[in-house]
């Protein structure tokens, strides 16, 4: 099957590699000239184990080629991803001007059937205006339907998941679009859901609010941890054996980030207020989520007592584990809250420094975990990067002027390392 993919980022490029390795010829389409010659380069924008072999793999293969050129892509392609950017405005409503520009182009350079497929995170009823934009600037009245299939992505682990879904979801009140759909998944041998475009558009939403929301709940469990002498981290695993629960999402920490997770709780909070719904569940989501940092940084100010002209070394910049994207990533406002206070950092990422450069300055970028150590007054754990677990502490103890480590993500053994003779502070232990 010939199919189009129009706008390459993150869920773009995953989404082209994983279907172009399914057999299928893919075109993926974006407007920036310099991004498109450096992946034709083999120069991958952003950082996801495994991404680069996949793709490196299929242009060899002239199953995916990378381009500018919307309107051939269009013409040629029976099926038409829409995977540009949503991202909030100031009020936290969506931004879908991309996608409209988008649908403006389709419409205009269609010339036989295709299938709009939304891969894009919208808000519901995107769908309905999708097509009405299509049918407003299809002069010649030529036939489409629009399909939403919403991406259940993981950052760090998006091959895989894109092999290894847990469920397909086609939304379209057209029975040729969906068995179409269906047939290009079909290698995956995975449970589809079948349903209206509006059900599909919510299903998205809900789906990462409800994760959210449990990263949430345990953030305030732990908090509550703290206070009554418990162990969260045993607290979760307690609950995650419930089946009803899982233990998923349930690690206590500093909050979520990431392109997903802020974004979309922000928007279905917007689009609930559309219809009329107050959802104060997940404006208490956000509010939790949002203080875990400020709790995380009253953590190192008591640790330190006087933050000002004080060494804090940042083991991971990172919103999570195996991604280089720093989007709406804790460690920004942490990060610059300590430099206001007057605080010197060195930081170390294995990914994301680079990325991090174009958003926190004023700090030491170091190119090991033993630098950022290297006369520190205090060491902070912003992201679990597995190194961090087997590093040699009794090395970075040596390095260290105030042997406290504060970490933010739970990743260390407290006994261990207070037997090395550190300080060790954690959330909700």
């Amino acid at each position: 099957m010939n199919i189009a993919i129009l706008g390459i980022g993150y869920v773009g490029l995953t989404t082209s590699a994983m279907l172009a390795e399914l057999g299928h010829g893919i075109i993926g389409i974006d407007i920036d000239e310099s991004k498109i010659k450096e992946i034709n380069q083999g120069i991958i924008p952003i950082y996801e184990p495994g991404l680069d072999v996949l793709i490196h793999k299929n242009i060899k293969s002239k199953r995916l080629v990378y381009s500018t050129d919307i309107k051939e892509a269009i013409k040629k392609s029976e099926v038409i991803f829409i995977c540009v950017g949503t991202p909030p405005k100031e009020n936290g409503e969506a931004d879908l001007s991309y996608v409209e520009n988008v649908a403006r182009c389709i419409a205009e350079h269609m010339d036989s059937y295709k299938i709009i497929v939304e891969k894009s995170t919208v808000p519901v009823e995107t769908g309905e205006r999708v097509a009405e934009t299509i049918r407003m600037y299809n002069l010649k009245g030529i036939d489409f339907d629009v399909v939403s299939n919403p991406e259940f992505l993981r950052e760090g682990s998006a091959v895989y998941d894109t092999f290894h879904p847990d469920r397909i979801v086609i939304g379209t009140s057209s029975k040729k679009a969906a068995d179409i759909m269906k047939k290009l998944y079909a290698p995956l041998s995975v449970p589809i859901v079948v349903t209206d475009i509006r059900s599909a558009e919510i299903i998205k939403h809900a789906s990462n609010s409800f994760l959210a929301t449990k990263i949430s709940f345990i953030n305030a469990i732990a908090n509550i941890c703290e206070l009554s002498g418990a162990d969260v981290v045993k607290v979760a695993e307690g609950m995650g054996y419930d089946k009803r629960i899982g233990r998923e999402f349930l690690n206590a920490g500093i909050g979520y980030g990431g392109s997903c997770f802020p974004k979309d709780v922000s928007a279905f909070i917007k689009i609930s207020e559309k219809y009329g719904y107050n959802f104060k569940l997940l404006k208490a989501v956000e509010e939790i989520n949002e203080m875990q940092k400020f709790n995380f940084i009253r953590k190192v100010e008591k640790a330190l007592w006087i933050v000002k002209g004080k060494n804090i070394g940042v083991l991971g910049l990172s919103f999570k584990p195996n991604t280089d994207d720093m989007r709406s990533a804790p460690s920004i406002e942490i990060l610059n809250t300590l430099k206001h206070e007057g605080a010197k950092i060195k930081a170390y990422d294995p990914k994301a420094e680079e990325k991090s450069k174009e958003i926190i300055q004023g700090v030491e970028y170091c190119d090991n975990p033993y630098q950022v150590a290297e006369n520190a007054d205090a060491l902070v754990i912003l992201t679990e990067w597995k190194e961090f677990s087997e590093l040699n502490f009794d090395k970075i103890k040596q390095l260290m002027r105030t042997k406290i480590v504060i970490d933010g993500r739970n990743m260390l053994d407290p006994d261990k390392i207070k037997q090395l003779g550190f300080k060790y502070i954690s959330v909700g232990r």
